[in-house]
């Protein structure tokens, strides 16, 4: 009777764990499922409450930082990108964004900065590098 017992709270207890980290996966994918359908909001809090689960998860802070870039929030699409940049030093996206944002400031030594850091670690947006320089160009006073 006892062995059952054990067996059954065993089961149960597989059951819950398995079903948890099931769930800490899909936040993420259900966050980027809405944010491609254009519902930000609702992926906002997907990637926050994968976050929750997965504080390293880059990818979220990333999406984060794309969503904050829509709606126009310069404070916190910084410090997503500050993030992801922190938790890898090499996405190419996040440092990518973050030079435009820099150059929107107006912080053109920071964005030089990032540009050449960009040009040393893209592989995937390494055509982007031309439109970077141009943005800093055109946004500099004369």
């Amino acid at each position: 009777m006892k062995k059952n017992y054990f067996i059954t709270i065993i089961f149960l207890l597989t059951l819950f764990l398995f079903k948890n980290v099931y769930a800490k996966n899909n936040y993420f994918l259900e966050g980027k499922k809405l944010f491609l359908n254009k519902d930000f909001d609702e992926s906002k809090f997907k990637f926050e409450k994968d976050i929750v689960f997965n504080p390293k998860n880059e990818k979220s802070y990333l999406y984060l930082a794309k969503i904050f870039k829509l709606k126009d929030n310069d404070d916190l699409q910084e410090q997503n990108l500050n993030t992801v940049i922190l938790l890898n030093p090499k996405n190419e996206e996040a440092i990518y964004l973050m030079s435009l944002l820099k150059i929107k400031q107006s912080d053109y030594q920071k964005s030089k900065e990032l540009i050449k850091i960009f040009t040393k670690v893209c592989t995937v947006l390494c055509e982007k590098e031309k439109e970077l320089n141009e943005k800093l160009k055109n946004s500099q006073p004369r």
